[in-house]
């Protein structure tokens, strides 16, 4: 079972949970729309089984291409160290796209074919970023896809079936900070393994463009979202507080990555990321909540 919650990854869940709770907020705080349970509890695992789908999708197919090792800096990955077949890990992954569907079925019930349209693509890209014809991680498009996914579908998705509504402009600004935020987990993770992804073939932003650009790009990752407080409108205490503790963060993982060469120390950054994208879940909360 142990190896099992080492596939799913729990570490990197938050980027499916957070999207949805912050397009949920608005709702819950009462700001727009009634809140229903039982669409936040749909959207949350549809959402979650996407997630943890696509890192098993991940770890069978970057075995198989080479793209993982036995000797990789990141954490044990189960089908390249032999701890689980590569068939199984790819049957579970589907399994997993099939709860999600059969999560989705309230959705589908208040909103026709909106949500079928994204659950569909959502599940195959869930393959599509490692595998198929053109998969996004070995193309370049990991931080892309992130952004559009964690940041613009899950959270505009969320809103949308609790509301019926695509977006407000509040909700605009929130999915792009959570979409940031969200990359900066794939971007210290690409910086991590840039010399196996280069052996191996895997042209991530980082193995194209080299450390300088890799430690450039997760800075502006972690402190563009900042800025984007200003445009909720006037700066109170809770914004100020919002941006002191999101500071401290973004200063601490941005510092790290200039100073430390790729390595195992990146798998603590990896876990302040998380903390960082909770930590924005958090003040947003708060913030609606006034």
């Amino acid at each position: 079972m142990n190896n099992w919650i080492l596939a799913m990854r729990p570490k990197t869940l938050p980027a499916a949970v957070v999207p949805v709770w912050v397009g949920s907020v608005p709702v819950l705080t009462g700001q727009t729309g009634e809140f229903s349970w039982l669409i936040f509890a749909s959207t949350l695992i549809g959402c979650l089984c996407i997630q943890i789908a696509t890192n098993l999708f991940n770890d069978a197919i970057d075995a198989e291409k080479g793209a993982d090792t036995v000797d990789r800096l990141g954490p044990k990955r189960v089908t390249a160290s032999g701890l689980i077949s590569r068939k199984a890990v790819l049957s579970v992954a589907v399994g997993f796209c099939v709860v999600g569907a059969i999560a989705a079925i309230p959705l589908i019930l208040r909103h026709g074919w909106v949500p079928v349209a994204i659950g569909g693509i959502s599940f195959l890209l869930a393959y599509g970023y490692t595998g198929g014809p053109f998969p996004l991680a070995y193309r370049g498009m990991g931080e892309l896809f992130v952004i559009l996914f964690f940041g613009f579908v899950a959270v505009l998705g969320t809103f949308y079936m609790q509301t019926g509504k695509w977006s407000q402009s509040p909700m605009m600004i929130v999915a792009l900070q959570t979409g940031f935020y969200s990359t900066v987990l794939i971007a210290i993770n690409n910086m991590r393994d840039i010399e196996e992804d280069r052996r191996s073939g895997k042209k991530t932003l980082a193995a194209r463009f080299g450390t300088k650009f890799a430690r450039w790009e997760i800075g502006v990752f972690c402190f563009a979202p900042l800025f984007m407080w200003f445009l909720y409108g006037p700066v109170g205490g809770i914004t100020v507080g919002a941006l002191a503790v999101s500071f401290l963060l973004a200063s601490f993982i941005t510092y790290h990555v200039f100073v430390r060469e790729p390595g195992e120390f990146y798998n603590k950054l990896l876990a302040v990321g998380a903390l960082q994208l909770l930590n924005f879940a958090i003040w947003f909360t708060i913030w609606n909540w006034r």
